[in-house]
């Protein structure tokens, strides 16, 4: 028996006016998916507990099957790991986002223009944060390099601020409201002012605004915590699991919990990246020994932080025919029985641009049975019309075993 979750970021979203009052999910030519849900369970779950922060980390350790209540630490430390960045107990790791911000003299006066600093290619942020780093590393920083815009800063013997705001949160919106007034967080205020000194002319971002991209000119810091520990995922679960992504996040909760991490080529974290790439990269886990397979897809939130409708759809459809067909296809071909659970961790909405905590659809299905519950299709109407309202989101790992 072999188990596949299939995780579109950000997936869900609200009634759009401008969507003919419809969400993405309504809109998208998903055949592969509406097939597969009047076979399915279907309803709805809450991933992210009451009083935590709706973001990527909260919800997907929940959809992988962690209590985030019990096993959460911290956004950062999470994608430390999959850097490769050997925590001491006493560290404190930031999320280093390169930004563009707005050409205010006082940084205060800002705005944040994009939390993505234009998309930055890895190739153009390594080089900033090297720059970086010959400048503000210290005693108690260190710089570490991540992929595209998102990075890491490690405070030794750190304590933690708690009043740091999330970039993809503030987009269009002047920052004065949203710095942290923290000692510890005055700190990392000065840290980044000083980074904005040394980004706003640098060659890499010259060579950006001639052509016409945006300048990743400042870092902000979120998402700060401390060293993680999550149970071994076999030893949790009785399977072999395997993490497929494009984001450090999702390959450092893999690492952490002793999956097996896949690295596909191509795969981006956004709506261009190869979703072809991680089907194959799925069915080769589950064929080389892995029994359970967590594919993780970012596209639909980048899109939803962009508040891009027509990519957001575009990506659903995608992963609905180049990644769950293909997976299908390909265990049905290998005369596997295999179960899927097909979800979004939290809704990103394009009206409003960032997450929130409203329960996510989700689809259970299981090949060679009827298991369903009444949906029709799949969407976030249909899943709430079913009835079926799963409290603890950390649960639906435990359901989709033991179908």
């Amino acid at each position: 028996m072999k188990y596949v979750v299939i995780l579109g970021d950000g997936m869900a979203d609200f009634h759009q006016p401008s969507l003919n009052d419809k969400t993405p999910l309504m809109l998208a030519n998903k055949p592969c998916m509406d097939s597969l849900a009047p076979k399915s369970i279907v309803g709805l779950a809450k991933t992210v507990p009451c009083g935590m922060k709706p973001g990527s980390d909260v919800a997907n350790l929940s959809v992988l099957g962690y209590d985030p209540e019990i096993g959460y630490t911290g956004r950062s430390p999470l994608e430390a790991a999959s850097i490769g960045i050997d925590l001491k107990d006493t560290d404190v790791t930031v999320r280093t986002n390169l930004v563009t911000l707005s050409n205010e003299q006082k940084f205060c006066d800002k705005t944040m223009v994009d939390y993505s600093g234009g998309e930055i290619s890895t190739r153009e942020a390594k080089i900033l944060i090297e720059y970086l780093k010959e400048h503000l590393d210290n005693e108690e920083y260190t710089f570490f390099a991540g992929i595209s815009y998102r990075h890491c800063l490690v405070i030794e013997n750190g304590t933690i601020a708690g009043d740091f705001t999330p970039p993809h949160d503030i987009t269009g919106k002047p920052i004065k409201d949203y710095l942290p007034k923290s000692e510890q967080g005055k700190k990392l205020l000065a840290l980044m002012e000083k980074s904005h000194q040394l980004l706003k002319d640098h060659p890499v971002n010259l060579k950006r605004v001639r052509e016409g991209k945006n300048p990743a000119n400042s870092i902000w810091l979120w998402g700060e915590g401390t060293k993680p520990s999550l149970e071994d995922f076999k030893v949790k679960y009785g399977v072999k699991g395997a993490m497929i992504s494009a984001v450090d996040l999702l390959k450092g909760m893999g690492k952490i919990a002793n999956m097996q991490v896949v690295e596909v080529e191509g795969a981006t974290g956004n709506y261009d990246t190869n979703f072809e790439g991680k089907a194959e990269a799925c069915l080769e886990a589950l064929d080389n020994g892995c029994d359970f397979v967590y594919v993780h897809v970012e596209a639909p939130d980048e899109c939803g932080h962009h508040g891009d409708a027509k990519n957001k759809i575009y990506s659903i459809e995608q992963i609905d025919q180049k990644i769950i067909k293909r997976v299908i296809d390909g265990l049905e071909q290998r005369g596997e029985e295999f179960a899927l659970l097909i979800a979004p961790d939290h809704p990103t909405p394009i009206s409003t641009m960032t997450h929130c905590s409203d329960p996510i659809p989700f689809m259970l299905y299981r090949s060679g049975k009827d298991i369903g519950n009444g949906a029709k299709s799949y969407d976030e109407d249909q899943a709430k019309s079913t009835g079926l309202y799963i409290e603890k989101g950390h649960t639906l790992v435990g359901k989709l075993l033991s179908l």
